[in-house]
């Protein structure tokens, strides 16, 4: 699978209209689950035929307002360089508003809190799915009940056990088995809805309105249980770079919002007709005899579902770290065709331990639907807020347009918001707790980067005229290339410094190279570096990367070549600088900060593994940094 929309030209349209199928809607998919079910739990709503067809309007337009206009129609547009995601958008709102300091800073500070709930939901979403479909057993025999919890927990560890593996086996039928999925569930609907055709009526928004202005109370309440149908929604946007538009609207308003719509108003057809169904209507659906069949085609789907947010994470992950936000995690490629597929163990056992906690604290899909929606409807409010900034000042759209078409998208997600906010005390701490830690983990990393910066800058040495000097009496000179890895450009690196103190010697060429991350999701190689003479067989290097790219900087350094510079990867070393954070009672964070941002520089991946440096020919020297 390509990592960028180009691929969509040499891939047949069916082809990928499959692959985002599985990919794209695994979790909007299984949504089915279990949101009717939630609505209508504790007798909040009475099971009359006006409140039927009220809720099954507001199902249908809740996916029409949120899936089809907001993120199909408008955010899929909002594109940076052909990548989607919240950090794409946060790059291209944050570029948009470059000349307005304070305001970028605090669209950084809403992305990047943002893209920590994430996490959060990542921790919800897979549990509460998976769980949801092993609950099915119960439909079977109430003496399932008891292993319930256990198939769960082996589920979801196998399904984290073979991420070291790589995917790329079991990807190509992500696709059929999640098509089959919505057949299936389509059919399932049509079975009902037959018995009482009448229940289409509902596709009216006359019938949501009614519900909301005779009960409002309850509307508002039963608003944090209706967010469960679009369960994943944001996938959308973020899977936009792998899959283009095409194929992503394709797949939604052909396959997957029908079939959505159909399994909905079939299980609001069983409940007119049995309202006892209410304890599983997905399940009780169906005949006896299809009921474990489905159990088991639901737990795929689910486990597919996971899949695409397991390495949506990993994606993730990546972006933020080369964005300057997280320190340099172990990332192993699983791939040798694709670049995109990646594997980062950390984050992978990090989210298993995390979801297994959420479902041994839990132990229902109820009760993790209590857990659920407060981490996404701030996602979605951030993504809107973000849209406006840029197509009013990307985009340069007139203000009173960009208001008008971004404001009732505000409301809805809003009240989505707000009504989430009363499951704060029955579970939404949850994943406010998850995604509240890792924006701190975040955020002092960027603060202790910044003042790890100043601290060398104080003591920096300009680069030129330090050659300068040192070439008036030089030492010797050995045959070779020497790369010296430099957070600043212009300035002497610590290790050139300690290689001239202990072993007395330069090499016949020098290289300074300092790596940029920029906001962009790809750098073009012919952009990728810049290199500028320092005389005396010297030469300053600056390389450029975007938060998608794969870092390889032996290859980017190959572009020397081109300048003057002999690299030749036999007779060349790389020299850097291991620095040792220490923290002080300086005014630069607060003391258990500097604390924790030393041990994650303690424990980040080594700097040779992330650039890609082969081992064999890497020299560390250490020195000590005061933050």
């Amino acid at each position: 699978m390509s990592s960028s929309t180009s691929s969509s030209k040499s891939v047949p349209s069916a082809a990928l209209i499959l692959a985002a199928i599985g990919v794209v809607y695994g979790d909007i998919g299984t949504s089915v689950l279990y949101a009717t079910k939630e609505v209508f739990r504790h007798d909040r709503v009475l099971f009359t035929v006006d409140n039927v067809y009220g809720i099954l309007s507001m199902f249908f337009w809740t996916l029409t307002i949120i899936v089809s206009l907001k993120y199909v129609v408008l955010v899929l547009r909002a594109d940076n360089e052909g990548e989607g995601g919240l950090v794409a958008m946060l790059a291209l709102a944050s570029r948009a508003v470059a000349d307005r300091p304070r305001l970028r800073n605090l669209l950084l500070m809403m992305g990047i809190f943002g893209t920590s709930l994430f996490y959060g939901d990542g921790v919800i979403t897979p549990a509460i799915s998976v769980l949801s479909a092993v609950e099915g057993l119960e439909v079977v025999s109430p003496h399932f009940t008891e292993y319930v919890l256990p198939i769960t927990l082996v589920v979801l560890f196998c399904l984290f056990a073979v991420q070291k593996h790589g995917t790329a086996g079991i990807g190509r039928f992500f696709g059929p088995v999640t098509l089959v999925w919505f057949v299936a569930i389509a059919a399932l609907g049509v079975s009902q809805i037959v018995t009482h055709p009448e229940i289409l009526w509902a596709l009216s928004p006359h019938y949501a309105f009614v519900f909301i202005w005779e009960n409002p109370l309850t509307s508002f309440l039963i608003l944090g249980a209706t967010v469960l149908c679009v369960t994943g929604a944001e996938a959308l946007y973020a899977d936009l770079g792998h899959f283009g538009k095409g194929p992503i609207r394709i797949a939604w308003f052909s396959i997957v919002m029908p079939a959505l719509t159909l399994n909905y108003f079939g299980q609001g057809a069983l409940l007119l007709r049995d309202p006892a169904a209410v304890k599983n209507p997905f399940f009780m659906m169906m005949p006896e005899w299809a009921v474990m069949p489905m159990v088991i085609m639901a737990t795929l789907a689910t486990v597919i579902a996971s899949q695409a947010l397991i390495t949506g994470a990993f994606s993730v992950t990546r972006q933020v770290i080369q964005l300057g936000y997280l320190p340099r995690l172990n990332i192993e490629h699983t791939s040798v065709r694709s670049t995109g597929q990646i594997y980062i163990p950390f984050v992978n056992w990090s989210l298993f331990v995390a979801i297994a906690l959420a479902v041994l604290m839990f132990r229902s899909s109820s009760n993790l639907a209590a857990a659920y929606g407060i981490a996404v409807t701030t996602d979605m409010l951030i993504t809107t807020l973000l849209t406006f900034f840029v197509i009013r000042f990307a985009w340069k759209l007139p203000l009173a347009l960009c208001i008008a078409s971004t404001s009732i998208f505000f409301v809805v997600d809003f009240a989505f918001w707000a009504s989430n906010l009363l499951k704060l005390f029955e579970g939404g701490w949850f994943p406010l707790m998850i995604g509240g830690a890792v924006f701190t983990l975040m955020m002092t990393w960027k603060r202790g980067r910044l003042l790890m910066s100043q601290a060398q800058r104080q003591d920096a040495i300009d680069l030129r005229s330090f050659l300068d000097s040192v070439f008036v009496s030089p030492p010797a000179r050995v045959e070779g290339t020497a790369v010296f890895l430099t957070a600043e450009p212009g300035v002497v690196p610590n290790a050139l410094l300690h290689n001239l103190k202990h072993n007395k010697v330069l090499h016949e060429e020098n290289l300074f190279v300092t790596v940029r991350n920029h906001e962009l999701p790809w750098i073009p190689m012919d952009k990728r570096i810049e290199m500028e003479s320092l005389g005396h067989h010297c030469w300053q290097a600056i390389v450029h990367y975007g938060f998608k790219n794969d870092i390889d900087l032996p290859g980017a350094l190959q572009g020397a070549r081109m300048r003057g510079c002999q690299l030749d990867p036999m007779t060349t070393s790389y020299f850097l600088s291991r620095d040792v954070v220490i923290p002080t009672l300086a005014s630069g964070m607060a003391p258990w900060r500097e604390k924790l941002f030393a041990q994650m520089h303690h424990n980040a991946s080594g700097v040779a593994h992330f650039l890609s440096l082969p081992n064999n020919a890497v020299v560390e020297l250490g020195s000590k940094i005061e933050i």
